[in-house]
């Protein structure tokens, strides 16, 4: 008979009652009020019987938000009285953890020691195991919430909904959908968007039309779905015959424009935005700045960041790298330089913005040195990091350099090289006519990548003015590789600016 391990280890309690209840919760409050998370632990250890479990559950919040899920689940087994409640919070927080085999665990032992989940402690779990290897257990999950009876309006089933469209399975999105008695407005966006979500546009629009009773969420569904499967022209003839409309809605139909490379429309319509006195957030300013990056309108991102600051949105992580790009991208190292070095926080984003904005201008080697300096703040590259890394080494011609980068991508960062890593060098090899290197990086090649081969007969390279050419191979990704791998496509700059006029 095999021998069940609890995921929580069972301490023995400590009977050192010394503070009232009362004093001690107001004690501990006061403590993570101040930021002081170590010292609730101490009160308590003095007082481990007299926690009160509402002081508890606030002191595993912020060890879960700080990444410390064994520590979390240390402090969870000291709670000597442990109640559903309780039980939510933690499986909650834990989820924040993004660690879902933690999360599914923690459910299952919440089962074992007698406590029936409801509605929030089904939707924490089906929104951790979602998207991973646990999505499997999906079905199951749904089937425990038929057996036990839950009702499926408020949470579990617009959650069940999504995540059965996530895995393409139609079936189960309308069975959830007709198993719901009472169905409100979140029940039909859920439907809208799985449909979306599938590609089943017309029982989309078909269900969109059926609603009882549609808000600015049901359109702005409608309007997501379209774009997501680029019928961007659908979606603004829906977008137009909005009533209402909200920052999301505005800021969704903006980004539609910005990710089919419709930068002009896209600028328009953020004018057409601020003329109806709707407040754009951070996100809506981030598509714009992309915007002005694509078509590399200097003066206008000059405009939108003046209104930032008149605005007075806050410059997080991600504004932050778009306009670190948009600054890049439109000739102004300098600026996108200042803008990087005013962020005290440095994500993995902001870092690959500005060193594929040096690489894109030439300064090889200070992209290099960037990449240096990133590298020593403990930030591992990713695949777009490597990327400019040896876009830079193109452009500089750094042929040896470029070599153990490229080699460097599997065996020191754990990276496998993708198309446009060996398009990179292939092109560096090219450069330096050195084809034979070429040829033996594309016999040992070994992925299948959905690219088009040419073999030229000429590079391009001229020798000496004589016009003599010397053979290569062009390697060319196509442009839906270069979307799926998030490489973005470079685009000319232009000395005429946008006729768009940011007020």
């Amino acid at each position: 008979m095999r021998i069940r391990t609890p995921i929580l280890p069972r301490k023995n309690p400590r009977h050192l009652s010394t503070l009232p209840t009362i004093n001690l919760d107001n004690d501990i409050n006061n403590c993570l009020q101040k930021t002081r998370f170590n010292e609730p632990q101490k009160l308590f250890h003095q007082t481990p019987i007299a926690g009160n479990i509402f002081s508890w559950n606030a002191m595993m919040k912020p060890n879960l938000g700080n990444g410390q899920t064994e520590h979390a689940q240390e402090l969870f087994v000291e709670v000597s009285l442990k109640t559903r409640a309780s039980w939510n919070t933690f499986l909650s927080s834990l989820n924040k953890s993004q660690n879902p085999e933690v999360v599914y665990k923690g459910f299952l032992e919440m089962g074992r020691v007698g406590f029936k989940p409801k509605e929030s402690t089904i939707s924490t779990l089906v929104s951790a195991v979602s998207e991973t290897k646990f999505n499997v257990l999906v079905p199951q999950v749904h089937a425990l919430v038929v057996c036990l009876g839950l009702n499926m309006s408020m949470f579990v089933g617009p959650v069940l909904m999504k995540w059965y469209s996530r895995m393409g399975d139609v079936e189960g999105l309308g069975r959830v959908f007709d198993e719901i008695l009472v169905k409100n407005a979140a029940c039909w966006n859920a439907l809208v968007s799985g449909y979306m979500e599938v590609g089943y546009f017309k029982q989309a629009r078909r269900v969109f039309d059926k609603m009882p009773e549609r808000d600015i969420v049901s359109w702005t569904s409608l309007i997501d779905g379209y774009i997501r499967n680029k019928w961007v022209n659908k979606a603004r003839s829906m977008f137009n015959k909005m009533n209402q409309k909200n920052v999301v809605s505005w800021t969704v139909m903006i980004n539609g424009y910005v990710q089919n490379e419709r930068f002009r429309e896209a600028l328009k319509l953020f004018v057409l935005m601020l003329r109806s006195d709707t407040r754009p957030n951070q996100f809506t300013f981030s598509n714009v700045l992309d915007a002005c990056a694509g078509c590399s309108y200097l003066i206008t991102g000059l405009q939108v960041h003046s209104c930032i600051l008149k605005f007075g949105i806050p410059q997080d992580l991600v504004l932050s790298a778009s306009l670190v790009d948009m600054y890049a991208k439109c000739r102004n190292i300098d600026a996108a330089f200042c803008v990087f070095e005013s962020m005290q926080e440095k994500s993995l984003v902001l870092w690959n913005s500005l060193i594929g904005g040096y690489a894109r201008q030439g300064l090889g080697r200070r992209a290099l040195q960037e990449f240096d300096r990133m590298i020593s703040t403990g930030i591992n590259p990713s695949q777009v990091t490597m990327f400019n890394v040896l876009l830079a080494c193109r452009g500089s011609g750094l042929v040896k350099e470029g070599e153990r980068q490229f080699n460097s991508m599997d065996c020191k960062y754990g990276i496998q090289p993708g198309l446009e890593h060996y398009a990179c060098m292939m092109e560096i090899y090219g450069k330096a006519g050195q084809l034979g290197k070429a040829e033996t990086l594309i016999k040992g090649m070994i992925l299948k990548f959905d690219v088009v081969l040419w073999v030229y007969a000429a590079f391009r390279k001229i020798h000496g003015g004589t016009g003599k050419r010397s053979g290569v191979i062009e390697f060319r990704p196509s442009k839906e590789m270069k979307q799926r791998r998030n490489i973005a496509k470079q685009k000319a700059l232009s000395q005429i600016e946008s006729p768009v006029e940011v007020k």
